[in-house]
């Protein structure tokens, strides 16, 4: 394990150390525990990409000639309405 040191502002320091103590624990292990989870949030969240551009669509968007629909099209809310 590996010490730091890091800089804050003196509102975040006195939030931080309230956090601490409503947890029962240290600022230093509260850090910790915030970066630990932001790793393993952006590890998911990278996972996720990697599988979602892994797999190919089951189905083309559309038929070959067809043309997309503009973005006008898709976010025409009249035609939605009237469905």
């Amino acid at each position: 394990m590996r010490n730091v040191t890091i800089s804050l502002d003196d509102d975040t320091a006195a939030w931080a150390r309230r956090l601490a103590a409503e947890r029962d624990t240290s600022v230093s292990a509260l850090v910790a525990e915030l970066l630990e989870e932001k790793r393993r949030s952006s590890d998911t969240y990278q996972a996720a990409m990697r599988r979602f551009f892994a797999t190919r669509p089951s189905r083309p968007l559309t038929n070959p000639g067809d043309r997309y629909p503009t973005k006008d099209e898709l976010h025409d809310r009249t035609v939605l309405r009237r469905r």
